[in-house]
């Protein structure tokens, strides 16, 4: 099949419109940018999608990633406000706001931020000191991501975060700050071991304290009891003679005999009870006591003379002679002086 020279003028334009097609659809795909420019000049930037341009005349300019990219800071050395000398490397995270300053306010986009955060990096950790660097990491973060941001505002471009990933010093210097530590480590100890005896001798001492004050109490509080039974018992004895003081002044014989027969028989109950006597030799019958008590009345009567014979108590009984032993005592037994009855 042969073609004319008509045919192929037509199959020419028609690979020419496709080729023009193809040079004027531009697909951008998510999280890219792309600059349009018409003779050099830029006119506009492409969004994601599909957008037409004019084939021959508009072309694309810069390809651009607007989506957040990390940029490692290398190792580098910073000297500190008081002279040492440390390694520090960090991390930076930056996004493209604006596709055409970013294209064409800065060559060389990446190589720009890295420049400019190892310069501020050495500014900012240089006007600090050893101690400071050290525990302020935080600040030094928020101090870079500051200087650092507003730098780079003229390119389009927004710097998210500085870190700061390690912090290295001097090796004898790492080691002069462990025995620093160590040092302050062990006075807190010791101060904390003070204080803790402290506190227990002055706790034991309150409870000293306490424990005389409760016992001084105990002591005053039997004290005043045994005094107040004192008194009590010294007020019933006071009663008891008043009683017995008031029947004698009455004439009761028998009140005289009870008394002293109570008070005799209690100083036997003495005598018998104490711990030094082993032996006792003395009158212990019923019949001494009674003859003792005849005795005590027979002078009763000679005391108040008539008053007693008036009386109505009947004189005491005669005791009963005691059964005579087969073997005679060793001791004949003494006579009672205070038995009238009994020869002398």
């Amino acid at each position: 099949m042969l073609f004319g020279g008509f045919d192929i003028v037509v199959i020419v334009l028609v690979i020419f419109v496709i080729l023009v097609l193809f040079a004027g659809i531009k697909t951008v795909p998510q999280g890219y940018r792309y600059t349009i420019e018409r003779f050099g000049r830029y006119t506009r930037t492409l969004e994601p999608g599909l957008n037409l341009i004019t084939p021959f005349i508009e072309r694309v300019g810069a390809r651009m990633n607007v989506m957040e990219q990390v940029l490692d800071v290398p190792t580098q050395e910073v000297i500190t406000k008081d002279n040492a000398s440390v390694s520090a490397d960090a991390v930076a995270f930056y996004q493209v706001l604006n596709a055409a300053q970013a294209a064409y306010q800065v060559s060389h986009l990446e190589n720009a931020i890295l420049n400019l955060t190892m310069t501020n990096i050495r500014s900012v950790m240089g006007s600090m000191d050893l101690d400071e660097l050290l525990s302020n990491r935080d600040a030094i973060n928020d101090r870079l991501l500051r200087v650092v941001d507003e730098a780079v505002q003229p390119w389009g471009i927004k710097v998210t975060r500085v870190e700061i990933k390690d912090i290295q010093p001097p090796r004898d210097l790492v080691d002069a700050m462990a025995r620093q530590m160590k040092a302050e480590r062990e006075k807190r100890a010791q101060v904390l071991e003070a204080e803790g005896s402290r506190n227990a001798q002055i706790l034991r001492a309150e409870g000293a304290k306490q424990s005389a004050i409760l016992q001084a109490e105990g002591q005053r509080e039997a004290a005043f009891r045994n005094a107040e039974a004192r008194e009590r018992l010294a007020e019933a004895e006071a009663k008891a003679t008043r009683m017995v003081s008031e029947a004698i002044a009455a004439g009761d014989v028998q009140a005289i005999n009870y008394f002293v027969a109570q008070k005799y028989t209690e100083a036997l109950a003495s005598v018998g009870s104490a711990p030094n006597s082993k032996i006792v030799l003395m009158p212990m019958e019923a019949s001494s006591i009674l003859s003792s008590l005849g005795g005590i009345g027979a002078i009763a009567r000679e005391v108040f003379g008539d008053a007693g014979n008036n009386s109505a108590t009947p004189p005491p009984p005669r005791p009963r002679p005691a059964p005579v032993r087969s073997t005679p005592p060793i001791n004949p037994p003494s006579p009672n002086p205070f038995n009238p009855d009994q020869e002398r």
